[in-house]
């Protein structure tokens, strides 16, 4: 807004010493170089504005930008203990077995280990126990995916 307000000043300004010049005659030289004067002062007015504003802006937008903050990693461990009844559906990861006969890249719990080291062993569900043939006998197993379905996670620790 103060931009067009000025431009619209010079511009009178320019307009009416041009019209003052073609009337003036050669001994009015004096007012020719008084309106050139103030045509020149109020150009040098503009411009001392217009630094102005843009050391301004330069000034606020330093100020105003974004510096991100470094990533703090939370620590893989609860803070604190959970509660016995989510706590209870914490696997251990030292159970986890790779058996040749049934899969050598798909890991099982072995149900010993799960006996010895999982005080809940006995009520894991039926259906994610997995039975396979080792050469000797029939092995079992529980099955990850199916009890990480039922709302039981490997635990590492």
């Amino acid at each position: 807004m103060h931009r067009k307000f000025i431009a619209i000043i010079v511009a009178t300004a320019v307009a009416i010493t041009g019209v003052s010049a073609s009337q003036a005659r050669a001994a009015d030289a004096k007012d020719i170089l008084g309106g050139l004067a103030a045509i020149a002062i109020i150009g040098a007015g503009v411009h001392y504005y217009n630094q102005e504003k843009r050391k301004n802006r330069t000034r606020t937008t330093r100020h105003q930008t974004y510096t991100p903050q470094p990533y703090v990693a939370q620590p893989s461990y609860p803070v604190r203990p959970l509660p016995q009844h989510v706590a209870r559906y914490d696997l251990p990861q030292q159970c986890l077995r790779t058996f040749n006969t049934y899969s050598n890249n798909h890991p099982l719990l072995a149900p010993n280990c799960l006996k010895k080291h999982y005080k809940h062993a006995n009520s894991l569900p039926q259906e994610c126990k997995v039975g396979f043939w080792n050469g000797n006998k029939v092995k079992r197993a529980y099955e990850p995916a199916c009890l990480r379905q039922k709302g039981y996670r490997v635990v590492y620790k």
